[in-house]
């Protein structure tokens, strides 16, 4: 049964302000998360501008839905996919009178500037997937701010001379300028040249050598060095390194042997390296098929 339709509703003062300062609220989020992401991301901001940037479209067409589009006052069964020719008429009425939502033109406007904005916004994470000037991530982990010439100090800075790495001493070290870099701490250690099974994979100036001081196994630190021995052990899963033999593993997860810092003695009399570790820093499961 058909009743009375009701009239377009022409809307408060001010409803199409709010929608288009809802749209463009979008479009500045939409914005802002391509500039931060252009920037070189900061994963927080990048989450509240995307929140702006939704929140924004969603209240626009919120209102404009509730406040601005005409509702149906009439109820009737279903008798076909063509719309009969009284509701064709007060559809094209709707759709021409001089209130009609699509003819608002300013609303669509605004409209669309926010959801263009969203699309361009949402093409910049694809550059994370082109390749161009990108370093394959296998290739990046084995690339750490060491290299040659970059000397080695203390967790304060302080320029390390190889007198100050005593026998029977394990000394923390650091690349200068770096010491926040998580895949470049290291270790120095001063050994019995003739005691070596193997020789250290960096090289060694009279028994002084260099190793990564993160353990092949999970990344942990290894700290716990057994004077005299020349075994170096980690705490957290309990691997083994002998540093006479080229920091193999001998006991423990660990498969997989500490990569070596080749160092020398600078024109200035402080240890340098020569270049970057021998092999990947840290855990070696992202190498695995």
């Amino acid at each position: 049964m058909n009743g009375s339709r009701r009239p377009v509703p022409a809307g408060p003062p001010g409803v199409s302000r709010r929608i288009v300062l809802a749209f463009l609220t979008s479009a500045a989020g939409a914005v802002g998360f391509a500039v931060t992401y252009g920037l070189g991301g900061q994963t927080q901001w990048e989450g509240i501008c995307l929140a702006v940037a939704f929140a924004g479209l969603a209240v626009g067409l919120a209102i404009w839905g509730r406040r601005l589009v005409p509702v149906g006052g009439y109820v009737e069964e279903h008798e076909g996919f063509t719309p009969a020719p009284t509701e064709q008429a007060m559809t094209a009425a709707a759709l021409t009178a001089p209130d009609s939502p699509v003819r608002r033109r300013g609303l669509l406007a605004a409209l669309g500037v926010a959801l263009t904005a969203l699309g361009a916004a949402a093409l910049f994470p694809l550059r994370s997937l082109l390749p161009w000037d990108r370093t394959r991530p296998v290739e990046a982990l084995k690339d750490t701010p060491w290299g040659p010439d970059v000397r080695l100090v203390t967790s304060d800075g302080r320029p390390l001379r190889p007198e100050d790495v005593p026998a029977n001493t394990m000394v923390g070290v650091f690349p200068e300028g770096r010491l926040d870099a998580g895949d470049a701490p290291a270790f120095a250690v001063r050994l019995e040249p003739e005691r070596f099974a193997r020789p250290p994979s960096g090289g060694h100036l009279g028994g002084l050598v260099a190793y990564s001081l993160l353990c092949t196994h999970a990344g942990c630190p290894v700290r716990i060095y057994l004077k005299g021995t020349g075994r170096l052990l980690c705490p957290c899963h309990q691997s083994s390194f002998n540093l006479y033999a080229d920091a193999r593993p001998v006991a423990g997860p660990a498969a997989r042997s500490l990569p070596g810092l080749p160092i020398e003695v600078g024109p200035d009399g402080f240890l340098r390296a020569r270049g970057d570790f021998t092999g990947p820093p840290g855990a070696g499961f992202w190498s695995r098929p």
